[in-house]
């Protein structure tokens, strides 16, 4: 097992990519702290982790918040023994419109969760990591990041950021033994996927889909699969790396 011996904090993990994420950790021996604040979706997968067999606790915290996060840590520290792999997976996004009918309310919301989410994050468990001699953190980005569209102008900024700030972590936490790397997933089968097609029609399926050179859009296993090898010992030498899982599109 991959992960056997450590613990991971994967938040927004109640569904879509942090859902497949936290599963495909368990099944590597990581104990897992799924987060989220929709209860229901975070005690749903809690629940068939544990039934396949893996260590898992349920934490309702909010990443906006800096005592909920840092809450969250102390929690996974003083049930799993300490903290060894943090994945800032929780996002959200405005729906696809001109970036003029934006409000201020959705543009301050998008930065709250994308932006300062990593920053309470940040302060709750890099020390943790510290303590234990090291770790690994994994920002999930999005191809918005590299490749931005018209219509999402506002979560591409914010996406932005996340791989800027994946780049300024890893030199800044090197001397610590802890790496930091980012995914940018093309689109996939997750609750934010109507708001990112405008209307979630077949045919804005198909139109999208075919801006994909392998086809298809992402799964959450095919993220969970790379954040595994980057917080995985195998990648040890790998921090900073911004890597696209998005079948070609931003090619």
């Amino acid at each position: 097992m991959r992960l056997e011996g450590k613990t991971a904090i994967v938040t927004g993990s109640g569904s879509g990519f942090g859902e497949g994420i936290a599963k495909i950790f368990a099944r590597e021996g990581a104990a897992v702290i799924v987060n989220d604040i929709n209860e229901d979706g975070g005690q749903r997968v809690t629940g068939e982790i544990k039934d396949a067999g893996g260590r898992a606790a349920f934490v309702a915290a909010d990443v906006t918040s800096g005592t909920e996060t840092q809450s969250m840590v102390d929690q996974a520290v003083a049930e799993f023994g300490g903290l060894q792999i943090l994945i800032n997976n929780a996002g959200t996004a405005h729906k696809r419109k001109s970036m003029l009918e934006v409000t201020e309310e959705e543009i301050d919301r998008i930065l709250a969760v994308n932006v300062k989410g990593l920053y309470h994050t940040a302060n709750a468990a890099i020390p943790a990591m510290r303590s234990g001699g090291g770790g690994a953190v994994v920002n999930i980005a999005s191809t918005a990041a590299v490749r931005p569209r018209p219509g999402l102008t506002w979560y591409n900024a914010s996406k932005g950021a996340v791989t800027t700030l994946t780049k300024s972590m890893a030199i800044e936490l090197a001397e610590d033994g802890i790496r930091v790397n980012a995914v940018n997933p093309v689109a996939g089968e997750t609750p934010l996927l109507p708001t990112f097609l405008g209307e979630d029609t077949p045919e804005n399926r198909e139109a999208f889909r075919q801006t994909v050179p392998l086809g298809r859009f992402s799964t959450p296993e095919d993220v969970g699969n790379t954040v595994l090898f980057l917080a995985s010992d195998e990648a040890s030498l790998i921090t900073g790396v911004c890597m696209e899982i998005d079948g070609g599109r931003c090619i």
